[in-house]
């Protein structure tokens, strides 16, 4: 099962701050995730329409979309941070 965190204006639109899912059928990477829970509709659809717009870590060390993902890790969805 993967662990699936969600942080800042993603887990406010989402309502939930993480959700634990088996891993998709075919996913191989962060991108096919991503496919995955956009496919789910709703505010998932909304939020994962634009990737480029979230941040992710692989068992916390950033990662790009292109990161492997195996079942049981930790993937956490985030804004850019911005500092100031």
């Amino acid at each position: 099962m993967l662990r699936i965190l969600y942080f800042a204006w993603l887990r406010d639109r989402l309502g939930r701050s993480g959700e634990t899912l088996p891993l998709p059928q075919g996913a191989h990477c962060v991108q096919d995730l991503i496919a995955a829970l956009h496919a789910r509709g709703g505010e998932y659809a909304a939020i994962f329409a634009r990737p480029e717009l979230i941040r992710v870590a692989v068992n916390q060390s950033f990662a790009t979309i292109a990161a492997p993902i195996a079942a049981h890790d930790e993937i956490a969805f985030f804004p850019p941070v911005t500092g100031g």
